[in-house]
């Protein structure tokens, strides 16, 4: 088990976090430290990670100190990450629906990406369609998506 402490330099800069999600050494604690970082950037590479399990991704899922874009690049790499399961969709499903709620939300990646998820059904996510904030771009394409994972 690594600790951040042991494989950080000493003198840290926030680059050095950075590049430490992608140190071989990094485990799922590591992860969970890195999870809590101050710095947007850490924590998105965190959200792509592919130890990245469910606790951690709930953890990535704590956004309010996000400017927009990155709170939807987050919402949307958590959406496609395949550790996140129905617990944590449902989470990112209700970030985006307050999103779209907001003007200039604009969570459309992260609401195609919740349509192929099979973890959730159906009427869950034609709930992001019927949002005043959805385009009618994102619409299709969450149909179009739901259409695709039904065998």
């Amino acid at each position: 088990m690594a600790d951040i402490d042991e494989l950080l330099p000493r003198a840290r800069s926030p680059r050095d976090y950075l590049n430490l999600v992608t140190d071989p050494r990094v485990d799922q604690e590591v992860l969970r430290g890195l999870a809590a970082s101050p710095y947007p950037f850490v924590r998105k590479a965190v959200a792509a990670h592919p130890l990245a399990d469910a606790q951690i991704l709930t953890a990535l899922l704590r956004t309010e100190d996000l400017d927009r874009w990155d709170r939807c690049y987050l919402l949307a790499t958590v959406a496609h990450h395949p550790n996140a399961d129905r617990t944590v969709l449902l989470r990112v499903v209700r970030q985006t629906l307050a999103l779209l709620r907001q003007p200039n939300g604009r969570p459309y990646a992260t609401a195609l990406a919740l349509a192929q998820r099979p973890e959730l059904d159906p009427a869950e996510i034609l709930i992001l369609a019927k949002q005043q904030g959805a385009s009618h771009r994102m619409r299709r394409g969450l149909l179009r998506n739901l259409a695709a994972r039904i065998p």
